[in-house]
């Protein structure tokens, strides 16, 4: 790991596998925007030591597990804050409120995956604020939901805006089978919402620094209209839900070998297959009494 001066008092942690932003208030105290993954404990904490920094708040984009693993490891080590919008603050509130997010999963599995997810969030951000002060700073918010329910873009004193997963860098881009987005629709918005912004610089978590981000707009909405496009064809007939994910397994060539991969892709097609019905491209019926999806006749 290794940490990037971005802008001023805006850096980033490069984990190898994605960007940790954090804002700097003195040569002790940092902000951090996410916590990263779990497994990556051991390594962020010796960065931190090692530079002799203390966390003083965590400022979240959302709750997922790369992004909150860490939040409850360092509010009892450091005794920081927690800023979060309120519908993630309360999804990752308890175990329960885990299991209604994901939904395709018992609860005994929920504990084992992403029981660690579990936090107690300070400050809660809602969803039609634009600015929030953790520790005495001030950030901007811009309200980007669809990648997850109630995602926020961050925007640092140094005008960097920390943008979390609304995109993802082109490196990323090529190597993404089935790419993940809670509700495409929504997060189609908020991509394009990302075109209002005139910041400095931009930070993806997954992985990259960006003077400028209209390109990689473009780029990033075309690829899941791709895959969307590449679903859509795969329903040739009557098909159930189970008949699409088997098509879907074969033809992005993905490999599932536990009980987790299947229910993580079933999770990520899903997003595709709402987005088809929201926009008409497939419609849904029952036929000898099970659920089946369509193509919509033109």
């Amino acid at each position: 790991m290794k940490i990037i001066n971005i802008k001023g008092n805006t850096f980033c942690i490069d984990t190898g596998m994605t960007y940790i932003p954090f804002y700097k208030i003195n040569d002790e105290e940092i902000i951090l925007l996410d916590s990263g993954l779990a497994k990556e404990r051991e390594e962020l904490d010796r960065l931190l030591s090692e530079n002799g920094y203390q966390v003083v708040g965590i400022l979240c984009s959302h709750a997922h597990i790369d992004h909150i693993g860490n939040n409850s490891y360092f509010k009892k080590k450091f005794n920081c804050v927690i800023a979060m919008s309120e519908f993630e603050a309360m999804i990752c509130s308890s175990l329960v409120n885990l299991k209604v997010y994901y939904s395709s999963q018992s609860l005994s599995q929920v504990e084992k995956n992403f029981g660690h997810m579990v936090c107690e969030t300070d400050i809660l951000i809602s969803n039609t604020q634009d600015k929030i002060y953790v520790a005495g700073v001030k950030f901007k918010i811009l309200q980007t939901p669809g990648h997850s329910p109630s995602h926020i873009s961050i925007i640092t004193p140094d005008d960097v805006a920390y943008l979390g997963d609304v995109l993802v860098s082109r490196g990323i881009m090529r190597g993404a089978k089935l790419p993940y987005e809670y509700i495409l629709r929504e997060d189609f918005k908020s991509k394009k919402k990302l075109l209002e912004l005139n910041c400095k610089k931009y930070i993806v978590a997954h992985k990259g620094v960006y003077d400028d981000i209209r390109e990689l707009v473009s780029e990033n909405i075309r690829l899941h209209q791709t895959k969307a496009e590449r679903v859509l064809a795969l329903v040739d007939r009557d098909m159930s839900k189970e008949e699409i994910m088997n098509a879907a397994i074969e033809n992005f060539h993905i490999s599932i070998k536990r009980t987790s991969k299947y229910l993580i892709v079933e999770q990520m097609l899903t997003s595709y297959v709402e987005y088809l019905l929201d926009t008409k491209q497939l419609t849904l019926k029952m036929k000898d009494d099970v659920l089946k999806y369509s193509p919509c006749s033109e």
